[in-house]
């Protein structure tokens, strides 16, 4: 019975084959790993500079602390949660491995969950160095930021893998000439996050085109938190819901991408 729901089911042990040949892939190269922890550093202590000049000389960001390296650390998470998932796949693409997984017993669904987990690793070697830089040179503890601190890297989470699968179906049908979308896409999303400024800012019509994006209740809430000293709960299910949607789109995207490839043969020539 247990062989059969196996069968029909999720299969762990081909989630944890997969996970294992992208950190055996990870590991045996250094320039992978010094890419992970050189982009991180190098962005916390450029914004860390700046944050220091600002509050030396305005009022506002004195008040609001370490808002603006909240915000770096934030959005990274961000766009390292999007690109760790997608170069894992990517790597596939690279090595002209997809049609050869996709003919095994390996299902999409693991697949997907093979490369969400890669990410988290990915998005660990690289985010956890960046907080204790932060937390050294510019005393700013992000983990004291508490419980919302959960709310806050979920939501973010959630929406880098949403574009990620997104666009690796893009690439998956329409080949590496698309490749590009993967480390673009996330930057389209940037200025409408409102990262470093409030929805405010925008001018009205383009404020409800923010609101549709889970991030920008993440950034919003953050401000909140460190400026106002108050957590916007309503926020974080606000973005959760959105999230919810998006995730479940991006799934039944990646899915008709990919029985399309399948038609189209793009998956036997390389993704070419």
């Amino acid at each position: 019975m247990s062989n059969l729901v196996m069968h029909r089911g999720i299969a762990p042990h081909r989630i944890g084959a997969m996970i294992l040949r992208y950190w055996y892939l990870l590991i045996s190269s250094w320039p992978r790993l010094l890419e992970l922890l050189y982009w991180p550093a190098l962005q916390i202590v450029t914004w860390g500079l700046l944050q220091n000049y600002i509050v030396q000389n305005a009022g506002f960001f004195a008040r609001a602390g370490g808002a603006l390296i909240g915000a770096v650390i934030l959005w990274d998470i961000l766009f390292r949660g999007q690109l760790g998932f997608s170069i894992s796949f990517l790597e596939e693409m690279w090595a002209r491995n997809l049609g050869n997984l996709m003919m095994s017993p390996l299902k999409p669904i693991e697949f997907l969950i093979s490369l969400m987990i890669m990410s988290l690793i990915r998005l660990a070697i690289g985010v956890i160095p960046m907080t204790l830089l932060a937390m050294i040179f510019f005393d700013f503890n992000f983990y004291g930021i508490g419980l919302p601190l959960i709310a806050f890297f979920c939501n973010l989470i959630f929406t880098s893998w949403s574009v990620g699968i997104f666009a690796s179906g893009l690439v998956l049908r329409n080949g590496l000439g698309a490749e590009s979308i993967v480390w673009t896409l996330m930057f389209a999303v940037m200025p409408l996050a409102c990262i470093y400024y409030p929805v405010s800012v925008l001018p009205a019509w383009l404020q409800h085109v923010a609101w549709m994006l889970p991030p920008t209740y993440v950034f919003e809430g953050m401000r909140s938190l460190l400026i106002d000293q108050v957590f916007r709960a309503d926020l974080m299910v606000e973005a959760l819901a959105i999230n919810a949607v998006l995730f479940a789109a991006s799934f039944a995207i990646f899915l008709a991408l990919l029985r399309a490839a399948k038609r189209h043969g793009s998956l036997l020539g390389g993704g070419e």
